[in-house]
Formats: structure tokens, C-alpha cells, sequence
């Protein structure tokens, strides 16, 4: 049976900010690579860098903490489509999240973007996960 990459790093985030840690390690693939550009260029996440150990590369991480309320989560992940049941949208279909304030990563056939680029550029795609 496959991995699901985006699940695992969806879930490591997830875990690693419910446990308040500052920093996470995700393997590196061209997936992962860009969502966490995406997650990086959009704020949710403070910084990324590559980390290599024994031919492997991993990302590290760094999260985002909310200091105004130290005792609630900064990020909310939700894995969409899986490999058990694809969800796919077109460009005028895509959901807006808290009315713009989150966003919609989608695998197109462009590339990994957010929902304003596809919107943006009229194509419609795999919706992979929320973020808000």
C-alpha cells in the first residue's frame, strides 16, 4: 500500500503545532517542496530550509506562533482529496475559505498553486487541502 505524502506532512504540522513545538522535520519531495513554498509565501509558516542526513533530504520547519493567545492552534490543516476518493473543481467551483481569509491548495495541471492563482489563470484541478 502507498504513502499519502501530503497527509503525513499535513499531519506533522498539524501535531507538531497542537504540541507547541517550533520546528518540524518532513521528508523532502517535489510535493512537500511546494507546498510548504506555498505555506511559506502565504505566512502560515516562519521559515524553510533544506536539512540533508545520509543521502536523505528533510525540511525544517518553522511554525508560526500566536502570541497574542498562547493556548490556541495558528494553523488548521484539512486534507480534501485522498487517495481513496479524488475531489476534483473547476476554476469557478473552488471553495472560498472563510471568505478568503484561508486558502485552497490544488495540483493542477500547471503545477501546485493556491485557489486565487487557479482562479487567476482559469484552470481547475485536484483540490489536495485547507489551510486557515
Amino acid at each position: 500500500m502507498g504513502r499519502d505524502t501530503i497527509a503525513e506532512i499535513i499531519t506533522s504540522i498539524r501535531n507538531a503545532d497542537m504540541d507547541r513545538k517550533k520546528a518540524v522535520l518532513i521528508t523532502s519531495t517535489n510535493i512537500t517542496d511546494n507546498i510548504v513554498k506555498i505555506l511559506f509565501r502565504e505566512g502560515f509558516i516562519e521559515n524553510v530550509r533544506k536539512y540533508r542526513q545520509k543521502n536523505k533530504y528533510f525540511l525544517v520547519v518553522t511554525l508560526r506562533r500566536n502570541t497574542k493567545r498562547p493556548y490556541r492552534n495558528f494553523l488548521n490543516l484539512k486534507r480534501i482529496s485522498r487517495p481513496g476518493l479524488r475531489i476534483y473543481s473547476n476554476s469557478e467551483r473552488i471553495p472560498r475559505i472563510l471568505g478568503g481569509m484561508g486558502i485552497v491548495i490544488l495540483s493542477t495541471s500547471r503545477g501546485i498553486m493556491t485557489d486565487r492563482e487557479a482562479r487567476l489563470e482559469g484552470i481547475g484541478g485536484e483540490m489536495l487541502c485547507y489551510i486557515w
